[in-house]
């Protein structure tokens, strides 16, 4: 039985790497790898951006210098043309995984519904 889930796996994996979504944001990491400044730039914000979140994650405090460097970070990676569509398009392609793992999440959703009496 679970055979035919990995199948399945596999299948949504080839429709969507062949999906517009994909392909748009596989030339866009392509052009950011070919820019070693903008890939700089991407590289810096994102480890500033997940040491935060580790901070924040383990209850430390964190300064106000460091969200200022995190802000100042993205406003200078919002005037690259590159890195703006960039990170419109991870955040398109984020939202649509969220709302495809609803979908094959709603089985179990509906499960605990009925455990909880809704």
């Amino acid at each position: 039985m679970s055979e035919s889930l990995f199948e399945a796996a596999h299948y949504f994996v080839k429709i969507f790497r062949a999906s517009n979504e994909y392909q748009r944001f596989q030339t866009l990491c392509n052009e950011l790898n070919s820019d070693p400044q903008v890939k700089q730039i991407l590289n810096q914000m994102n480890k500033l951006n997940y040491q935060l979140q580790q901070k924040q994650m383990m209850g430390q405090e964190i300064r106000q210098q460091e969200v200022e460097t995190l802000k100042n970070m993205e406003a200078v990676a919002q005037q690259h043309v590159r890195i703006k569509q960039f990170l419109e398009a991870d955040y398109h392609i984020n939202m649509l995984l969220m709302e495809l793992n609803k979908i094959i999440s709603k089985p179990l959703e509906d499960l605990y519904d009925q455990l909880v009496g809704k």
